[in-house]
């Protein structure tokens, strides 16, 4: 698509330097001091020395150019270096994230595991909460693993896309998940499902005696300093897994921060090193797109360096590009899809062709 080149550029500095400036919180005591004491707008030396000028101006003028894109956070190493709202909420408020709710219930997955709620991804429902299996299940279900849960390889009837509304229109949504005939065999491979997410969430609150709502406020909400809304609930009171969290672009900047630094957020580990590694080890792969997926997240290369992203529908995206010190946050339309192959095709194009160029030539 064809765009024609945003006036006044001079401007664009100003209101970049604007919305960082109103982010400043985001950066924590632990970063240098040039950086922790301001964050960087585009025209300064700071952000010149983190992102080619040139090339950010044109990755930005890429993202006004679609239509279906609200919001854009570009940071490196911990520094805010862009942060617009083209169309829609603006960067600071909090909207539906959709299924990034996913990667962000890995991460308490994780968290549970390092306190010892869990024993070990090999953990099955039958031994984690068997209480959750429903009576007439098939036998294979109290076998499933906390491993295939959160890699989407249950092998059950998934209840994303066209089973959508009907399972969330059932009495009980887990059993509904889990009484669902197997399309597959656990562990073969990735049937996307957002039920899967919704078993794992409820497995987190049943081994800890806590909605999924108050582990995220505790674990992930607190030392990160977001605050976390509640959200959709079931019929037997469990938030929704892998869905419909809300939370700003700011605040995924902070989420996506923390694992870009290893599980590390203001020097005190959020997630143990242990889990932020083997959370991006390749698992399985996405039968839509063919990237990988880990524990959680997707994982994918360009240009030598290793992607790591979350996604939800409509277009909303947390890249990570470790090697760059690059945390991209993007939210979109949530009312649009958004496939592989279409608008997550041109996210994609703007990360690989855009702005990581502009990290590389900086």
């Amino acid at each position: 698509m064809e765009t024609k080149p945003r006036s006044q550029p001079d401007r664009r500095s100003v209101l970049a330097a604007a919305a960082v400036a109103a982010v400043g919180s985001l950066l924590p005591g632990s970063l240098p001091a040039a950086e922790a004491g301001r964050p960087a707008s585009p025209g300064d030396a700071i952000g010149r020395a983190l992102l080619d000028r040139t090339l950010l101006d044109r990755a930005l003028d890429r993202a006004a150019g679609l239509d279906q894109l609200h919001a854009l956070v570009i940071g490196r190493h911990g520094t805010v270096l862009s942060a617009e709202a083209f169309r829609g909420p603006p960067v600071g408020r909090k909207v539906n994230v959709k299924s990034v709710s996913k990667t962000i219930v890995a991460s308490l997955a994780g968290v549970a595991l390092d306190r010892g709620l869990l024993h070990g991804v090999d953990t099955t429902l039958g031994e984690a909460a068997p209480e959750l299996v429903p009576a007439g299940a098939d036998p294979r279900v109290r076998g499933i693993t906390v491993a295939q849960l959160l890699t989407m390889q249950a092998g059950l009837e998934p209840t994303s896309g066209p089973g959508y509304g009907r399972w969330i229109g059932s009495r009980n949504w887990v059993a509904d998940a889990l009484g669902r005939p197997f399309v597959a065999g656990p562990g073969e491979r990735m049937v996307y499902s957002t039920g899967s997410y919704h078993v794992l969430g409820a497995v987190l609150a049943r081994v800890s005696g806590r909605s999924l709502l108050a582990l995220a406020r505790d674990w992930l909400g607190r030392p990160l300093g977001i605050d976390l809304p509640g959200w959709t609930r079931d019929p037997q009171g469990y938030h929704l897994g892998g869905n419909n969290m809300v939370l700003s672009p700011l605040d995924l900047f902070r989420f996506g921060e923390m694992w870009n630094r290893g599980g590390v957020w203001d020097g005190h580990p959020v997630v143990s090193a242990a889990w932020a590694q083997a959370s991006w080890i390749p698992r399985t792969r996405s039968p839509y797109s063919g990237d990988a997926y880990g524990y959680g997240w997707f994982l994918t290369e360009s240009s030598g360096h290793r992607i790591a992203y979350a996604r939800g529908y409509g277009g909303q995206m947390l890249y990570l590009v470790p090697s760059l010190g690059l945390t991209v946050v993007v939210t979109s339309d949530p009312t649009r899809p958004a496939r592989s192959d279409g608008y997550v095709g041109e996210l994609g194009a703007l990360l690989t062709g855009h702005i990581m160029p502009a990290a590389e030539m900086a």
